[in-house]
């Protein structure tokens, strides 16, 4: 349910690339949390306070003037996910009066995000199990099911249909990062991926 999140209007924070600390000038705890969401497309392992700090151009000081520890660092990420990727996502789709436009923008631009947001939601999907992204990822899966349910019910669909509706996209998007992560093969340009998109979307939104 990514998509270009560099793009997000206010009051959501760019999402980029973490910059070197400059001298003399204290690092953020939000810097810090951009910075370890940013190292997730490693994975969790990515996320380690020596290798952030020379990334940031800082020392370890730096990090525990902000959080007590690692999974505190990594909890506050997952946060920032979950807000880039799930509630700004909602709040800029909800503007879309129509629900199929808002579906088919949903799903293409899921697909079609930049390779680093794909990569980054590919590894928190991957690490399911971890006792700090459990929680968080379920939260996220939930609330992203029950938005899809919301648009099919608005399409005038019983709340039944509209749940297995919404299982069957969600899983679509959730297999394509499979497939993107496993097989990258499969739809190795931008162009192959958008022809996906097209095919999803074609299938899974309702003719008026």
């Amino acid at each position: 349910m990514t998509k270009r999140l560099s793009q997000q209007t206010a009051p959501v924070r760019p999402f980029s690339p973490p910059a070197r600390g400059e001298k003399k000038r204290a690092l953020t705890a939000d810097e810090w949390t951009d910075a370890a969401l940013w190292a997730m497309q490693e994975g969790l392992g990515g996320v380690a306070v020596e290798s952030l700090a020379r990334a940031l151009g800082v020392t370890k000081g730096s990090f525990y003037w902000h959080f007590a520890d690692r999974a505190a660092l990594i909890t506050a990420a997952l946060e920032r996910w979950e807000q880039l990727a799930t509630s700004a996502v909602i709040a800029e789709l909800d503007q879309i009066p129509d629900p199929r436009e808002r579906l088919r923008q949903l799903l293409t631009t899921s697909i079609l995000s930049e390779d680093a947001h794909l990569a980054i939601e590919m590894a928190i999907a991957a690490a399911g199990d971890d006792a700090l992204v459990a929680p968080i990822l379920g939260r996220v899966s939930r609330r992203r099911l029950g938005f899809v349910v919301g648009l099919y019910r608005e399409m005038g669909f019983s709340r039944a249909v509209a749940q297995t509706r919404a299982i069957l996209a969600y899983s679509a998007y959730l297999g394509a990062l499979h497939v993107l992560r496993n097989t990258p093969e499969a739809l190795p340009t931008r162009a192959s991926k958008a022809a996906y998109a097209r095919h999803i979307a074609a299938a899974l939104v309702p003719k008026k």
